[in-house]
Protein backbone atom coordinates (compact mmCIF):
# COMPACT_ATOMS: atom_id res chain seq x y z
CA UNK A 1 0.00 0.00 0.00
CA UNK A 2 1.47 3.30 -1.11
CA UNK A 3 1.31 6.07 1.46
CA UNK A 4 2.12 9.70 0.81
CA UNK A 5 2.50 12.35 3.49
CA UNK A 6 2.90 16.03 2.68
CA UNK A 7 4.44 18.57 4.99
CA UNK A 8 5.89 22.06 4.90
CA UNK A 9 2.87 24.19 4.17
CA UNK A 10 2.17 27.44 5.97
CA UNK A 11 1.41 31.14 5.79
CA UNK A 12 3.95 33.30 3.97
CA UNK A 13 4.07 36.70 2.33
CA UNK A 14 4.23 37.37 -1.37
CA UNK A 15 7.77 36.97 -2.64
CA UNK A 16 8.72 34.45 0.05
CA UNK A 17 9.88 30.89 -0.45
CA UNK A 18 8.58 27.63 0.95
CA UNK A 19 9.59 23.98 0.57
CA UNK A 20 7.03 21.22 0.60
CA UNK A 21 7.96 17.61 1.26
CA UNK A 22 6.22 14.42 0.20
CA UNK A 23 7.35 11.34 2.12
CA UNK A 24 6.51 8.16 0.23
CA UNK A 25 6.34 4.66 1.68
CA UNK A 26 5.01 1.21 0.99
CA UNK A 27 6.66 0.44 -2.31
CA UNK A 28 9.84 0.69 -4.30
CA UNK A 29 9.18 3.76 -6.38
CA UNK A 30 11.59 3.16 -9.24
CA UNK A 31 8.80 2.92 -11.82
CA UNK A 32 6.67 5.69 -10.36
CA UNK A 33 5.96 9.28 -11.25
CA UNK A 34 5.36 11.61 -8.34
CA UNK A 35 3.32 14.71 -8.97
CA UNK A 36 2.28 17.82 -7.11
CA UNK A 37 -1.20 19.22 -7.63
CA UNK A 38 -3.02 22.07 -5.95
CA UNK A 39 -6.60 23.09 -5.38
CA UNK A 40 -7.78 26.55 -4.45
CA UNK A 41 -11.25 27.17 -2.98
CA UNK A 42 -13.89 26.98 -5.66
CA UNK A 43 -11.44 25.83 -8.31
CA UNK A 44 -10.55 22.52 -9.86
CA UNK A 45 -7.45 20.63 -8.90
CA UNK A 46 -4.56 21.67 -11.15
CA UNK A 47 -1.21 20.20 -12.01
CA UNK A 48 1.86 21.92 -10.60
CA UNK A 49 4.90 19.71 -11.22
CA UNK A 50 6.00 16.10 -11.51
CA UNK A 51 9.15 14.03 -11.47
CA UNK A 52 10.00 10.59 -12.78
CA UNK A 53 11.52 8.62 -9.92
CA UNK A 54 13.87 6.83 -12.26
CA UNK A 55 15.93 9.29 -14.25
CA UNK A 56 14.55 12.39 -12.59
CA UNK A 57 12.80 13.92 -15.60
CA UNK A 58 10.76 16.90 -14.46
CA UNK A 59 7.60 18.62 -15.67
CA UNK A 60 6.13 22.00 -14.71
CA UNK A 61 2.96 23.90 -15.42
CA UNK A 62 3.41 27.25 -17.11
CA UNK A 63 2.10 29.04 -14.03
CA UNK A 64 5.03 27.86 -11.86
CA UNK A 65 7.82 27.34 -14.37
CA UNK A 66 10.88 29.30 -13.32
CA UNK A 67 9.59 29.76 -9.75
CA UNK A 68 9.09 26.20 -8.50
CA UNK A 69 11.53 23.31 -8.55
CA UNK A 70 10.75 19.63 -7.96
CA UNK A 71 13.38 17.16 -6.82
CA UNK A 72 13.67 13.79 -5.11
CA UNK A 73 15.88 12.24 -2.50
CA UNK A 74 15.98 8.55 -3.34
CA UNK A 75 17.60 7.56 -0.05
CA UNK A 76 14.83 9.27 1.91
CA UNK A 77 11.99 8.29 -0.45
CA UNK A 78 10.99 11.93 -0.44
CA UNK A 79 10.00 14.38 -3.14
CA UNK A 80 10.38 18.11 -2.60
CA UNK A 81 8.68 21.10 -4.12
CA UNK A 82 10.78 24.22 -3.65
CA UNK A 83 8.57 27.25 -4.20
CA UNK A 84 10.06 30.70 -4.70
CA UNK A 85 8.67 34.14 -5.55
CA UNK A 86 5.33 33.04 -4.19
CA UNK A 87 2.22 34.95 -5.26
CA UNK A 88 -1.21 35.20 -3.64
CA UNK A 89 -2.59 33.13 -6.52
CA UNK A 90 -0.40 30.24 -5.36
CA UNK A 91 -2.64 29.93 -2.31
CA UNK A 92 -4.13 26.43 -2.31
CA UNK A 93 -4.04 23.02 -0.72
CA UNK A 94 -1.09 21.19 -2.24
CA UNK A 95 -1.27 17.45 -2.78
CA UNK A 96 1.35 14.97 -3.81
CA UNK A 97 0.30 11.96 -5.83
CA UNK A 98 1.89 8.83 -7.26
CA UNK A 99 1.30 6.77 -10.36
CA UNK A 100 2.96 3.72 -11.85
CA UNK A 101 1.19 4.19 -15.17
CA UNK A 102 3.62 4.68 -18.00
CA UNK A 103 3.80 7.74 -20.20
CA UNK A 104 6.19 10.63 -20.59
CA UNK A 105 4.16 13.18 -22.47
CA UNK A 106 3.34 16.32 -20.50
CA UNK A 107 -0.40 15.85 -21.06
CA UNK A 108 -0.16 12.38 -19.57
CA UNK A 109 1.92 13.33 -16.57
CA UNK A 110 -0.23 16.38 -15.84
CA UNK A 111 -3.51 14.47 -15.75
CA UNK A 112 -4.78 13.95 -12.21
CA UNK A 113 -6.86 10.98 -13.34
CA UNK A 114 -3.70 8.96 -13.97
CA UNK A 115 -2.61 9.12 -10.34
CA UNK A 116 -3.77 6.33 -8.07
CA UNK A 117 -2.37 7.42 -4.73
CA UNK A 118 -2.83 10.77 -3.02
CA UNK A 119 -1.70 12.39 0.17
CA UNK A 120 -3.94 14.37 2.51
CA UNK A 121 -2.67 17.73 1.37
CA UNK A 122 -0.93 20.68 3.00
CA UNK A 123 -2.22 24.24 3.02
CA UNK A 124 -0.15 27.02 1.50
CA UNK A 125 -1.38 30.57 2.02
CA UNK A 126 0.38 33.53 0.43
CA UNK A 127 -0.62 36.95 1.70
CA UNK A 128 -0.22 40.09 -0.38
Amino acid sequence: QVQLAESGGGLVQAGDSLRLSCAASGRTFTAYTIGWFRQAPGKEREFVAAIKWSGGMTYYSDSVKGRFSISRDIAKNTVYLQMSSLKPEDTAVYYCAATIRSGSLYATVASASRYDYWGQGTQVTVSS
